[in-house]
Formats: structure tokens, sequence, C-alpha cells
């Protein structure tokens, strides 16, 4: 189905523009080229300290970077207002591209604004690095955060895990992955249009859409699931869909546009989680493509601006919650 009669108006330009020239996922590294000298990342806002740190890898892998955002003047254990709470934020790019910079403008008005840190985490990226190379880098720097949550100054006890689109996948991989191991604590995770299920064969994984397109998401979990794709044993920390046990997880948060590739799926995981015992806040906003909320993408359109704000109210409330 073509769904471009139902698209906000807002976005039918911009829209129009991305299908006349679609990202060429095809060959990643030279995408990835092409996107970075197309736009730089964006600047850090005022009112806002950063520094990046080396957290150790996974075992015999590199180390990982993590870029810790927090509001001017609060750094390092003891300062103001004592241990700041944290979100640990996972990029999106489909598993191909993407950067931990890459949300520096977010990510700093978070810190900024909901007086906590918040970390973003430079994971491997596929098709070099398959699963589950890019969950274990983000469950690697995770730990490394709340192991050292006293030099940082950090709540290692108000931690919440967010991310976009494949970052969102991750970050619902992510949430497995900790209450299996359980070694650590989170307590909510936000799931921004994630990207869920390997199988693609819902009705809006078949639209006719922009920005992430459906030959883009084949390409994309060919790449992350590498042997694993096409077969019955990719496991849910892959592809969050295909968790038959979602209970025990952290709250959670699922937001995405009407008319994403990944709506029947997302809807799909909202709904069973909610089955399964798990608060779960949902937003759907009509007319609304992928990543419709970045900044570049049209987020300083109304619809954009409002799944802003309300996902930055939902941290706020969820940071609240976990002090208590």
């Amino acid at each position: 189905m073509d769904v471009r009669d139902r698209i906000d108006p807002d976005y039918r330009t911009l829209v129009e523009t991305m299908a006349a020239a679609p990202s060429d996922w095809s060959d990643p590294v030279a995408e990835r080229a092409r996107r970075a000298a197309l736009a730089p990342p964006p600047e850090v806002p005022d009112g806002v300290d950063w520094a990046d740190h080396e957290a150790p890898g996974p075992e015999g892998d590199p180390a990982v970077t993590i870029r810790l955002y927090r509001p001017a003047g609060t750094a390092g254990a003891g300062g103001a207002g004592g241990a700041l709470p944290l979100v640990y934020w996972i990029h999106g790019g489909g598993y191909l591209g993407g950067s931990y910079e890459g949300s520096n403008d977010t990510n700093g008005e978070w810190a900024r604004d909901l007086g906590c840190a918040v970390a973003s985490v430079e994971y491997r990226l596929a098709p070099e690095h398959p699963y589950p190379a890019p969950l274990e880098d983000c469950y690697a720097g995770l730990k490394w955060l709340v192991e050292n949550a006293s030099e940082l100054g950090l709540d290692s006890s108000r931690v919440i895990i967010a991310g976009g689109s494949a970052g969102a996948g991750l970050c619902a991989g992510l949430a497995l992955l900790v209450r299996d191991r359980a070694e650590l604590s989170v307590t909510h995770q936000v799931l921004i249009y994630p990207m869920l299920d390997d199988r693609r064969t819902t009705g809006s994984s078949q639209w006719s859409t922009w920005v992430w397109t459906k030959e883009s998401n084949d390409i994309g979990w060919r790449a992350y699931l590498g042997e694993l794709f096409g077969g019955d044993e990719v496991p849910a920390y892959a592809a969050a869909s295909r968790a038959t046990d979602l209970g025990g997880l952290p709250s959670a948060y699922v937001m995405m546009g009407s008319l994403d590739l990944f709506f029947d799926e997302d809807m799909d995981y909202a709904s069973r989680l909610i089955a399964a015992g798990v608060p779960t806040e949902l937003h759907v906003y009509p007319g609304g493509p992928h990543a419709f909320d970045v900044p570049r993408l049209g987020g300083t359109f109304e619809l954009g601006r409002r799944a802003h704000s309300d996902t930055k109210e939902y941290l706020r409330r969820a940071l609240a919650e976990s002090v208590g």
C-alpha cells in the first residue's frame, strides 16, 4: 500500500523529496560516508557538560565509547544535587549506520532540562559486526556505567534505557538480556518506533514508505543477523518480537507514527507487554512517518514537536517514579 495520501501535510514535501532520492544501504560503508559528509553531528546545547569515556568491551572485543552528558556544573560524584539518575541512549540507523554523536541535541536537552545524566553508546555496526556484537556492546557499556556509578556521580538504582528505531530494537533486546542475566537492573525502557521483527510479514512491513523502506529493512536485518537471517533460530535478544515471555520486564513507553513501516510489529509488542503485566504507555501519532520527531526529518513540525514533548514528559515522570 502506498500511504502517501495519508501523510501529515507538513511532511509531504519532505517525504516526496526523500522518495525521489532514497538512501541506498546496499553498500553500508558508502552510505555512512555519504551521510557523514551531508550532515555533521548536531551541537550539544548550552548548559550541558559532556565527556567521552572508554568502557571495557565484551571479552576479547574492543572498548566501547560512551558519551556522557550532564547538566552543567554537576560533574563527578557529589556534584550539585547529588548522584544523577541515568538515561542510557542507543542510537538508530537500521543496525547499519548512525553514531553516538547523532543525538547530541536531544541527549543534551534531556540532561539539562530533566536534571539527569544521559549516556550515548557507540556500538559496532553491521554487516562488519553482526549480532550479537552490537547488543553485547550496549550491555557492556551499561554494565560499566552501573559498576562505576559512584565515580561518575550516577545513581545506579535509577537507570532508564532508551533508543530509536534500530536503537529501540537493541533497547528491547537489552531489556530482555538485563532481565535474564540478572546482573543489573533498569526501571524503564523507552522504545521509539522500534525495529523488532526480522520476519517482515506484517501488513505495515510491506507498505511503500520513506525514510526507512521495506528494501532498507530487508538489507538491515540481513546484515544484522548474518547467518541467522531467514532461519527459525533467531533469538529474542536479536529480534524482540520473537520473545515468548515478556514478564518481568521494566515499564515501557512505545511510540510510533501511524505510517511507520514498523507500525504493526510495534503495536503487537506493546499489546503483548500489557498482557504480560508490564506497565506500558503507548503513543501513536496520526500521519507520522518513520523518525518524524527527528529534527532534520521534520521534528520541528507540530506533530514532531508534540511527540518529542510527550517522550520528554514520560522521561520526567519515569525519573520521578524511580526516586520512590
